[in-house]
């Protein structure tokens, strides 16, 4: 890269960190670090919701698909995206919302050990902290990748560099510091991306071009589902997607946590479903022609980042650059701190009787700890991504296929059609949930993406339904938090807010 590129590569680290020092000044306590303390901005929210749901794999493992595979990429991995995000914006924001203001809870799994118990709570909080770790190792590994070709940094070096960046800012100043910095980031990626779109354009003849180049991509480029993205694979990942971003996925949770009432949380999900609508387009565009101006690259995870340094002048390749890095900080930062927020709201209070009573400052400590012990054991994971598939085969093959199993009983329970399913349905669903990935991925050694995925999908979502139908376990607790966070519950009573939560007794 010329000195222009580092520059601004330099530049948006420098801004990053200042954001997060500005951010320390707004955090006195667990609520402001986990959930803004529900003073966040509905148009805040949506932007760093939509920020914090992909990252670096965009350029790197998906722009590989859209290379390889064409217009198939934003048809099953971003079109479920905007279609989970705006049926959430109905059915799920709300309720995340009311029920950090119902019962003051600044973790998404705050509320299980209530609605169902304590140990289905832990189940979920401990298997989801692991996927998690995996699933933000995948992120590292891509940002290693880009920074690799554009700079020379080896892969180990790239993941030390963004790690530690982001562990700064997201220590110091919470989910502050994630969302302003999400903003920030959405600014500086807008720019970049649109520079190469226009570059691109310019490239391949202008707008009056974009008619002729479909023609000049290989055969099966325009097709909606191709190779091993079936109609099986893009139905469950709908389903998976519809689970995963309306709360599954915590942090995103924490965005509709953080708004200041249940209007605003919808309003910021309607916001991101949009922009899951448009902005992929526009970030993938040059992958999905790249066939035409650079065919025959041996690696396709290098492609836009080999696009970027061919086709860009000096300074736009460093900005592009911080442009891939701002999703992966925004993603990593978002999860590290939701990780927190469940590591010490909900696990360290079950093991450790000290845990249930922490001051303002130890709660604040602990959670800085949390965010740094999490991002760092994420590092180690992502130096070693290639043995479990590189990015996309932790993104699609362990992510998605885990990710039912530990939401289903989540955002289910959430539901009034559902409060009659207890913790039987729920662990039973989880725990055959998972074991049904480990028998289809490593014991019968698929290599069927479909398979993967439905399988426990499939065997979570029918337990779950299935074991409540026939054994329902009907509680006081349940109707109370699932009547709570309805949209009756927006109605001001009378008697004065509803006490804390506390754990029902198995």
């Amino acid at each position: 890269m010329a000195w222009p590129d580092w520059v601004a590569l330099g530049g948006y680290f420098v801004v990053m960190l200042f954001i997060g020092l500005w951010s320390h000044k707004r955090v006195s306590d667990v609520s402001d670090y986990f959930t803004g303390g529900g003073r966040m901005p509905w148009w805040l929210s949506g932007i760093s919701h939509h920020m914090s749901g992909y990252s670096a794999a965009v350029f790197v493992a998906y722009a590989a698909v859209a290379y390889s595979y064409g217009i198939t990429i934003y048809v099953w991995a971003f079109l479920p995206l905007a279609l989970a995000t705006g049926v959430g914006a109905w059915l799920f924001a709300p309720r995340w919302n009311r029920l950090r203001r119902r019962y003051d809870v600044a973790s998404p799994l705050e509320y299980l050990a209530r609605r169902y118990n304590i140990a289905t709570q832990q189940a979920l909080a401990w298997s989801g902290a692991l996927l998690k770790v995996f699933d933000v190792a995948a992120k590292w590994a891509s940002v290693a990748i880009l920074l690799n070709v554009f700079t020379g940094v080896s892969l180990d070096i790239g993941i030390l560099i963004t790690g530690v960046v982001t562990l700064v800012y997201c220590t110091v100043g919470g989910l502050w510091a994630d969302a302003l910095t999400d903003f920030g980031q959405f600014i500086i990626q807008g720019v970049a991306a649109l520079s190469m779109v226009i570059i691109t354009l310019n490239h391949v003849g202008g707008f009056s071009g974009l008619g002729s180049i479909w023609h000049r991509l290989p055969a099966d480029h325009t097709h909606p589902l191709v190779g091993p993205y079936t109609a099986g694979f893009l139905t469950a990942y709908v389903v998976v997607k519809l689970f995963e971003y309306n709360g599954g996925m915590w942090n995103l949770a924490q965005r509709y946590m953080a708004t200041d009432s249940a209007p605003a949380a919808k309003r910021s999900a309607l916001l991101s479903a949009a922009l899951y609508l448009i902005w992929p387009a526009v970030l993938l565009f040059p992958s999905v022609v790249g066939p035409v101006l650079m065919p025959h690259i041996a690696d396709p995870q290098q492609v836009y980042a080999l696009m970027a340094e061919n086709l860009l002048p000096a300074g736009l390749v460093g900005l592009t650059l911080a442009g891939m890095f701002s999703h992966t900080m925004a993603m990593a930062s978002s999860d590290a701190n939701a990780i927190a927020s469940v590591v010490v709201r909900d696990i360290i209070p079950a093991v450790a009787r000290r845990g249930r009573a922490l001051s303002a400052r130890s709660g604040l400590l602990a959670a800085r700890i949390c965010t740094v012990a999490f991002i760092a054991v994420s590092m180690v994971v992502a130096m070693e991504a290639s043995h479990f598939g590189g990015p996309l085969g932790i993104i699609t093959a362990l992510v998605a296929a885990v990710m039912g199993p530990i939401s289903i009983p989540m955002l289910l329970g959430l539901l009034p059609a559902f409060r009659r399913w207890g913790s039987l349905a729920a662990l039973i669903s989880w725990g055959c949930g998972l074991a049904s990935f480990v028998l289809v991925k490593y014991v019968l050694d698929s290599t069927d993406q479909t398979l993967t995925i439905a399988t426990p999908l499939a065997t979570s979502l029918v337990l779950y339904l299935v074991i409540g139908l026939l054994l329902p376990q009907p509680s006081p607790a349940a109707d109370e938090i699932t009547a709570a966070v309805s949209a009756a519950a927006d109605i001001p009573a009378p008697e004065g807010p509803t006490p804390p939560l506390v754990p029902a007794t198995d």
